[in-house]
């Protein structure tokens, strides 16, 4: 069976992780390369054996026969990428969040939906075989009755970070702790403890030259009754410090940490189950919080393309965790609880 055929727009950071683990496939391959930075194209053409490159990412759109689009630029620019891709028939995977409002969400849903092409939303960490396992455990009912659960992102963005490029620290095109950073968090509490009923959130920008926060914390009532918190900030001293997922229950304590909810730092149950044998297997040591998600995500996304799988993420999926960061915004906006589901925003 041929090859699936991978265009990728933006060469910036996260772009190597998507690079490396489509090499890492046998049965995929990014055959173009697009950023506006001509540079920083033919660099990444370079280091990971790319035959072409462009700067003008429609023209490599109309140019190439690709499967699939890999969308890594700027948040602000997901949606509209996205949608010019599924108007030529072009699956689309999008890197977190998909849009940085709900009118830029919907109109991607509904372009792939229209002309019958898969969108599938980049959230790596549910594949952290940690949170695999703790997922597990909430399936099988060993928490009993699910009290609350916590996320904590503590880490380290220094300015040098968003004056990277004008973009960064962007409402237009970036967002902010919440959006950009804590994203993957906001989509595990959703996947994980279930709907939202409410949410109460403070935001302050305290430490950086930016347009958004760099801070934040916020309530999740969610529809089960359980009450989420949610702590974020890129104020951390000197260096990243915890990326962490927190359950408790009547039956159970869980507490995946690390730097990307990759360790498993406390697990303990009421009762025994043979999957408690798999706890000290299951913590993994990433170089950053990037985590090892995305070869198992395009693989899924492979096998999705060839028939053989369904998506673990699409993009009704993503728009979840998107709709409950932006109600946070708005009760940091206007100082009061915000409920789900929201108007467009």
């Amino acid at each position: 069976m041929e090859k699936v055929k991978f265009a990728l727009i933006g060469c910036g950071r996260i772009s190597d992780r998507h690079f490396d683990a489509v090499a890492n496939i046998p049965d995929a391959e990014i055959i173009a390369c697009c950023d506006v930075i001509e540079s920083r194209a033919v660099e990444a053409s370079k280091k990971h054996n790319v035959t072409k490159y462009y700067t003008d990412y429609k023209k490599m759109l109309d140019d190439e026969s690709v499967d699939a689009v890999i969308i890594c630029s700027p948040s602000g620019l997901h949606s509209e990428m996205g949608v010019e891709a599924a108007n030529r028939n072009i699956h689309v995977i999008t890197e977190k969040p998909m849009a940085i409002n709900l009118i830029q969400a919907d109109e991607l849903i509904k372009a792939c939906d229209h002309n019958n092409v898969n969108l599938f939303v980049v959230k790596q960490n549910r594949l952290n075989p940690s949170i695999q396992l703790l997922k597990k455990a909430i399936d099988k009912g060993r928490f009993g009755r699910i009290f609350s659960a916590n996320a904590t992102v503590r880490w380290a963005r220094p300015q040098s970070y968003y004056d990277m490029a004008k973009w960064r620290g962007t409402w237009e095109f970036d967002g902010g702790a919440f959006l950009n950073q804590a994203s993957h968090y906001f989509d595990l509490l959703y996947w994980l403890i279930g709907p939202v009923d409410s949410v109460m959130a403070m935001t302050a920008t305290l430490n950086h030259q930016i347009e958004v926060e760099d801070m934040g914390s916020g309530l999740i009532r969610f529809r089960n009754g359980a009450i989420g918190t949610v702590e974020v900030t890129m104020n951390i001293f000197p260096r990243n410090l915890e990326g962490s997922i927190t359950v408790m229950g009547e039956n159970g304590t869980v507490k995946i940490g690390g730097i990307a909810v990759n360790k498993i730092d406390h697990w303990e149950f009421k009762d025994y189950d043979d999957d408690d044998r798999f706890v000290t297997d299951s913590s993994t040591a990433p170089s950053s919080v990037y985590g090892f998600g995305h070869t198992g995500f395009l693989t899924n996304v492979v096998n999705v393309l060839k028939g053989t799988a369904e998506p673990n993420t699409d993009g009704r999926n993503g728009r979840k965790s998107l709709e409950i960061i932006l109600a946070m915004y708005e009760s940091a906006r206007i100082g009061e609880k915000v409920s789900l589901p929201l108007k467009s925003l």
